[in-house]
């Protein structure tokens, strides 16, 4: 039945479901999975690197982690020239904003302007959803530290933790498990990385595989976006007990 009325985003089937919209949403689920974590003192965002070929040159700059504005960052799970288009359509909006307003965009403002164009792409004729879902991680002086996850439908909401791309159902039902809602945020992201490693394919986790970026206030109260180092990440799982010191060391 379904294939009378896959062919186009924009015919209903006769149950009601857009079937290309599900599609994408499928494509999303072979992309590396990213887990963000809601903290009382900041956002955590933890990304599996899927490392397709050992001849490729590892990327110098962050492959699943996206800054928007000095406020606002993302962690992606899909194609990626899908999400580079997205990504600089909402760093744009929120330039405008400042420009216009003189501070930055509130955070489910700048989720919902992107999530207006993603909705277009499944309601008019001869284009494709974005095949990419996002998970945002922002402040704003309105709601304090906030956590989304927006799909290719257009849909987005508001998280304290949220798992996208491979395995996502596995991820979120751990998430749901282990969160606790006064969590700091080196708790949040010993869990991410513990989830993370009992979602992902590969059988040991290293600082090759993943990216881990936060958002925090520094001391003196200014929004900060912080990747962290391979060196740092390595440290952590260490800690975490996710990999031993001697393999590293070699």
């Amino acid at each position: 039945m379904s294939r009378r009325y896959d062919s186009r985003t924009t015919i209903f089937s006769p149950e009601g479901r857009l079937y290309q919209v599900e599609y994408a949403m499928e494509a999303i689920g072979n992309a590396g999975s990213a887990i963000g974590i809601l903290s009382k003192d900041g956002v955590v965002l933890v990304g599996e690197k899927k490392v397709t070929s050992k001849l490729l040159q590892t990327s110098t700059s962050t492959e699943k982690m996206y800054k928007i504005d000095d406020h606002v960052a993302c962690a992606v799970a899909g194609i990626m020239s899908d999400a580079n288009i997205l990504i600089n359509t909402a760093r744009v909006q929120a330039q405008r904003y400042t420009y216009a307003y003189q501070e930055p965009m509130p955070v489910e403002q700048l989720v919902q302007s992107l999530c207006d164009t993603k909705q277009g792409y499944t309601q008019f004729g001869g284009l494709r959803p974005f095949g990419v879902s996002f998970l945002f991680a922002g402040w704003d002086k309105n709601y304090g530290f906030q956590l989304y996850m927006s799909d290719p439908s257009g849909n987005y909401g508001g998280w304290k933790a949220a798992a996208i791309g491979a395995n996502n159902q596995a991820a979120q039902s751990m998430l749901k498990q282990d969160y606790k809602d006064d969590i700091t945020r080196e708790e949040a992201i010993q869990l991410a990385l513990k989830v993370l490693s009992k979602t992902m394919d590969s059988t040991s986790l290293t600082s090759e595989k993943l990216e881990l970026a936060e958002v925090f206030l520094s001391p003196a109260g200014n929004v900060k976006y912080q990747v962290c180092s391979p060196e740092s990440v390595s440290k952590l799982l260490v800690k975490s007990g996710l990999t031993q010191p001697a393999a590293e060391a070699s």
